[in-house]
């Protein structure tokens, strides 16, 4: 692993609560979500051109806790109460299926797809202090199962290489979780702590995996991208410019480029104290920041099948 890296604030978009950054091998793009920015009337879905430096953006009229790219075009989504389809062309949202979660306090948040091409997408309280979500597949036949319950805060869903472990987090739990995973079946089993983050300055939020099969959290509050090997033990800490980073992913032409993502949201509806009370968003907060110079490989996202 080389010592020397680069960290840079590519674009200072302010996202209220940016999220959920998907690479597209196949236009070389990069999408990501701002989770709350329709509560303040910033667009939800973003998309950065690497090659031209062009920012698109869209509106939407919900929150937004994850999204995934669809095989057939356009995307699918994980808004605050169900999973729809999106059409990057017109911004239509069509419901797929609703989920029933406490409508009053609950929502979708973090998401990914399985190699397969099946969406998994999990909910949180927002007050971030109850276990009364769960954790959802969409099938590519459009069928929706709940895979857990009892949730507070769904985080960093995401697959080992050879797609026989699951990880997942309850951020407000602070525990990553490790389960056995049927790819045949898309049924993860064998749950187990894989690591803890009670002793940590900050909280586990979204993940994904390298090719060497470590996974890589966001600490959202400490600002600490972590680097965790497979046994669980921690590989390496960096340091990110802001401390509510939220979610990491692997991009770029060899995949060894690393986007984070951030927020700039200052007040927190959270029954807990680990957010600090601030003001004003710290310098730099809600912006995209790419990391490159390590020497580690992504995987690429699967899309989904449906």
């Amino acid at each position: 692993m080389s010592p020397m890296f680069s960290i840079d604030c590519l674009i200072t978009c302010e996202n209220h609560l940016g999220e959920g950054p998907v690479w597209d091998c196949e236009t070389g793009m990069l999408y990501w979500v701002d989770s709350t920015g329709p509560r303040v009337g910033k667009d939800a879905i973003w998309r950065f051109d690497p090659a031209s430096g062009a920012v698109t953006s869209w509106p939407l009229s919900k929150d937004v806790g994850a999204m995934a790219l669809r095989q057939k075009g356009g995307a699918v989504l994980a808004l605050s109460d169900g999973f729809y389809a999106f059409d990057f062309d017109t911004g239509a949202v069509d419901l797929i299926a609703g989920v029933d979660d406490d409508p009053t306090r609950a929502r979708l948040n973090d998401g990914k797809c399985d190699r397969m091409g099946r969406f998994f997408a999990g909910g949180m309280d927002d007050k971030e202090e109850l276990g009364i979500c769960g954790l959802w597949r969409l099938d590519p036949d459009l069928s929706l199962h709940k895979i857990e319950d009892g949730i507070i805060c769904s985080n960093g869903p995401c697959w080992s290489p050879d797609d026989r472990t699951f990880y997942f987090a309850d951020t407000f739990k602070n525990e990553i979780w490790a389960y056995d995973y049927d790819l045949a079946t898309g049924t993860p089993d064998n749950k187990r702590v894989f690591a803890s983050t009670a002793k940590d300055a900050g909280f586990a939020d979204g993940s994904t995996v390298d090719d060497e099969g470590f996974l890589w959290n966001a600490q959202v509050i400490s600002g600490d991208l972590i680097r965790y090997a497979p046994d669980g033990s921690v590989d390496r800490k960096i340091s990110m410019p802001v401390r509510n980073i939220t979610s990491v992913m692997f991009g770029g032409p060899d995949l060894t480029d690393i986007y984070v993502t951030s927020m700039a949201r200052v007040s927190h509806p959270a029954a807990h104290d680990g957010f600090a009370k601030q003001s004003k968003p710290q310098f730099g907060a809600g912006s995209l920041f790419r990391i490159r110079g390590l020497g580690i490989k992504g995987v690429p996202e699967p899309r989904f099948a449906g």
